[in-house]
Order: structure tokens, then sequence, then C-alpha cells
């Protein structure tokens, strides 16, 4: 992808994919109190080096910490009037090298990385191994029992269309309703990878990972399809498994109208192959 070396206007508000690792952050969102350094500081503080004063951003969702990035979207306004080149390559160049911005473009004031998306994709990658993989350690969560996938995805079925999500809702999720439209969950098997892939218009707090930690036990057998589909209509979190790590956690793509041309998301992470 060429960058355009061009100046924009000061004033511009700029779209833009980062990609991060999770596992070295303290989540995304900027929290000063805290010693562990999160995605939307170093990302913040990158640009400031290339535009010499403040710049804030705002980003398409926040993820927890040790939960990954493959497209977050953000937005920020810039404040001075650098090109497109310069946010891409020089705010790169000042980051650390689990953080990367892959393309950065102007777009109209009305865009908003968060309420203008009209969906969102999580993957979720279980290394479904009898001994640990040393290699991807924090890249996937591991799970020794032997999984069902048809079990998995009838149970993952009840989830496809608007309900209240209330049973995997962390107690901490500040959310205004419980209310999600979830469009797809499917489970399926690539070599030692079982993989989840999850899309919705809005996440709650560690929806993702409590769906995944109840899809576990439906899996290897310890609960029953029934019994998935009853702590759903129950909306008791109490009654769920316990929440997954989020070391396979992978925030996939965020979904926008055509309108504001936004690059398309490849597929992703590929970097695994389905292969441990």
């Amino acid at each position: 992808m060429n960058f355009s070396d061009t100046p924009l206007s000061p004033g511009t508000r700029v779209a833009a994919r980062v990609e991060y690792l999770g596992q070295g952050y303290h989540g995304w969102q900027s929290q000063p109190h805290l010693d562990v350094m999160t995605v939307q500081e170093v990302l913040e503080q990158s640009l400031q080096e290339i535009a010499g004063v403040a710049t804030k951003i705002t980003c398409a969702g926040r993820t927890d910490t040790g939960v990954h990035g493959f497209s977050q979207i953000v937005h920020f306004d810039d404040p001075v009037g650098r090109s497109v080149k310069a946010w891409v390559l020089g705010t790169n160049r000042h980051l650390p090298s689990d953080v990367r911005i892959h393309w950065a473009m102007p777009v109209e004031p009305e865009f908003h990385a968060r309420f203008s998306a009209t969906s969102r994709e999580y993957r979720y990658l279980i290394a479904n191994t009898p001994v640990r993989p040393a290699l991807l350690n924090g890249l996937v969560t591991w799970f020794r029992h032997p999984l069902q996938l048809d079990l998995m995805n009838e149970a993952a079925s009840s989830l496809i269309g608007e309900h209240d999500f209330s049973a995997f809702r962390a107690a901490s999720c500040q959310a205004n309703t419980p209310y999600r439209c979830v469009t797809r969950c499917q489970v399926t098997r690539q070599g030692d990878l079982v993989v989840v892939d999850v899309c919705a218009n809005a996440f709650l707090h560690h929806m993702v990972r409590n769906i995944v930690g109840s899809l576990l036990a439906v899996g290897c057998g310890s609960q029953s399809v029934d019994w998935f589909r009853s702590v759903l209509a129950t909306q008791d979190r109490t009654l769920a498994a316990e929440t997954a790590p989020p070391d396979g956690l992978y925030l996939t793509a965020v979904r926008y109208p055509d309108s504001f041309g936004l690059p398309a998301t490849p597929p992703g992470p590929t970097l695994l192959e389905g292969r441990v």
C-alpha cells in the first residue's frame, strides 16, 4: 500500500487500523494510575511524537488485558496537518514492536470508530492438544480434553439473533442494556486448533470469553446443549461456566457502512494457519 505524503488540513479526521499483541499491556483503555502501560497510551504517545502535541484517539471496542487486536479501528483528529505517510510510517517508528498501524486515511467528520460501526468480529483460538504448546504461549488458550465440535455448534446456534446476554456478561460491565444481536457463532477445527468465530452488532464486557467458557463445558461433555440453552434463557451469570482466559481472543474485524470507504479487512490472524 502506498501512503500519501501530502499534508492533511489541520482538524481532518483520520481513521486507522491498529494491530497489537495484548500480552504486555493492561488492556486497551488508558489508565494513568497504573504502572503497566495500555495500548491506547503507547499509541497516543507515538502519535504525539509525530504531531508535537497531545493526540487523543477513540477505538471501536476496548479490549481487556491479554486480548489481542488484529484489526482494531481508531480515529483521531489531526491537530497539525501531517500526511498519511507520517501518521503510518512515522508513528510505527516510535511504537514498540508489538503494536503497529497498518493504514490510515482521512474520513468524513461524522465518522466515529465506535458509533459508526455496524458489527464487530472476534476469534478465539484454542490449542486442543494433550500437552500445552510452548511456541504459542499467550497466543492461544490450551484445553487438553477432547472437544466435540458438533455439540459446541449446536449450542452456539442458540445465540443467533437478539437476546439478553446477561448470562454471559461480566459483573463489571457498564453497558446500558444487556441486549445484543449475534449474527454468527461458529466453531471449526484447523489442525490442532479449535477456532470460535463470533460476530455481533456489539459485545458486552467478557461476553465472548464467557460464551467460550460455556461452549468448552459442552464440548468436553461436562455440560449438555440443553444446559447451555437454559443458561442463556435464565440470564443468570452464576449458572454459566468460568470465563475463558484472554490469551486466545482476537478482535479480528470491525465493519462500517461502505460509504466511509475504509479498506477491506484481511482474514486473520493468519500467522498460525491452524497448526500447533
